[in-house]
């Protein structure tokens, strides 16, 4: 999939910012940073005094956090270049069968593994007992994950357990890499992966009676963004609203910030499978990339300029992370869109949050003080983390047109 990465964006226009201004003041990074454009008050977001620190907030929700039980079924799809990817798709019904509509010849297959729907979720009773199929007109919810991230991590399983309380068909379409089958082309996915997330949600569209709805976590809400900013008013066409949970809007801040200091866990973490995966790669295409470079990466920064930019049409790290940073563009955005970050995320600086004059009318921003990278974990220990899943799903139900009950006939199909 050859692009120009020099036209992706084109050069950002004059932006008026009076609309912003007069529905709010400017972002300050202290307590009364707990603000959005929505009078909310209810959303307020407090962390509990067992996590103290912005590490204990985003380590713990992702380890040791009890996850809501959730059921996929797979669906792999061809790309337009010859590869592919899968998605998993949210189950319903006793057998754990997904009716989404699938394409003549391609392959749909169960994930494994599969998780018990009998177990409580924390969304109120049992997964089973919300497994009545939808409505075809209800919302799909799809959600793009974070770097290294796929259908089972943390927030993806809370999210999708709320998109099947609510009575929403939901998925999860892997990057390329990263559905547990190394992809076939030389390429993996990256920050402006924005051709992709265009193909799946286009696709997703044209075969999806109801509203859709999009998410991104981290890496992914950074693309999602990026696709945002380039489709500008088209996007309309193809989604109701969105939502960006801990999205490294300023790349070159984010990845100086996990490369220092304790951030370097979270990136010997990263790094792990990455040089597993790149491994491989080198194993499918012998000589793609300079494979003591690859090795000898202790950096993302690192990483990236041996594999991630020249895989994919980038110059050096600087020009990708460069190209990949959202911050500039978000005044383009125009279909109502949540920006969530804690100002302590330990992936981004919370000086380089954009403030309300910085984005367009349609962004709501969200920056509480506290809450890590995708953490926003409450209660006593061991604590809860649906506070993430009632907060995007509130502020996208407000947003949905034509959205269908929260509790559907049990005879509806899909397609």
């Amino acid at each position: 999939m050859k692009r120009d990465h020099a036209h992706l964006i084109p050069d950002a226009p004059a932006l008026d910012t009076r609309s912003a201004l007069e529905r709010t003041a400017s972002a300050a990074p202290d307590a009364a940073s707990e603000r959005t454009l929505e009078p909310l008050a209810e959303w307020l977001y407090l962390a509990p005094r067992w996590l103290p620190t912005a590490h204990a907030q985003t380590i713990v929700p992702a380890l040791f956090a009890q996850r809501p039980a959730v059921k996929y079924r797979r669906e792999r799809w061809t790309t337009p270049d010859g590869d592919f990817i899968d998605l998993d798709w949210l189950a319903y019904g006793a057998d754990g069968e997904n009716h989404a509509r699938t394409a003549q010849g391609e392959r749909h297959e169960a994930v494994s593994p599969s998780f018990d729907e009998t177990t409580p979720s924390q969304n109120g009773g049992s997964a089973a007992a919300k497994s009545a199929f939808p409505d075809p007109g209800a919302p799909l919810f799809v959600l793009f994950h974070g770097l290294e991230g796929n259908s089972d991590s943390h927030y993806a399983r809370v999210l999708m357990a709320e998109a099947k309380a609510r009575g929403w068909f939901g998925v999860v379409p892997h990057f390329r890499s990263c559905g547990g089958s190394m992809n076939l082309l030389p390429r993996f996915y990256h920050l402006a992966d924005s051709a992709e997330v265009d193909w799946v949600l286009r696709r997703l569209k044209a075969q999806h009676a109801g509203p859709v709805i999009a998410a991104g976590v981290s890496l992914g809400g950074n693309v999602l963004l990026r696709w945002l900013c380039e489709q500008e008013r088209d996007a309309a066409a193809i989604l109701d609203a969105a939502a960006a949970i801990s999205a490294p809007l300023d790349v070159h801040a984010g990845g100086h910030a996990i490369s220092q200091g304790f951030g370097m866990v979270y990136t010997r973490s990263f790094l792990k499978t990455l040089k597993r995966k790149a491994l491989a790669k080198l194993d499918q295409y012998p000589g793609l990339f300079d494979r003591d470079a690859m090795l000898a990466a202790r950096t993302l920064h690192a990483f990236d300029n041996a594999v991630t930019a020249p895989l994919h049409g980038f110059r050096d790290t600087n020009d990708y992370w460069t190209r990949a940073t959202t911050r500039p563009y978000l005044p383009r955005i125009a279909i109502p869109t949540l920006l969530l970050n804690a100002r302590n995320d330990p992936f981004l600086p919370g000086r380089v949050l954009p403030s309300a004059a910085e984005v367009s009318a349609a962004v709501t921003l969200h920056q509480p003080a506290h809450g890590g990278h995708v953490g926003f974990m409450t209660g006593p220990f061991p604590g809860r983390i649906d506070w993430l899943s009632q907060r995007v799903f509130g502020y996208l139900q407000t947003h949905v047109r034509q959205a269908k009950p929260a509790h559907p006939s049990p005879d509806s199909e899909h397609g």
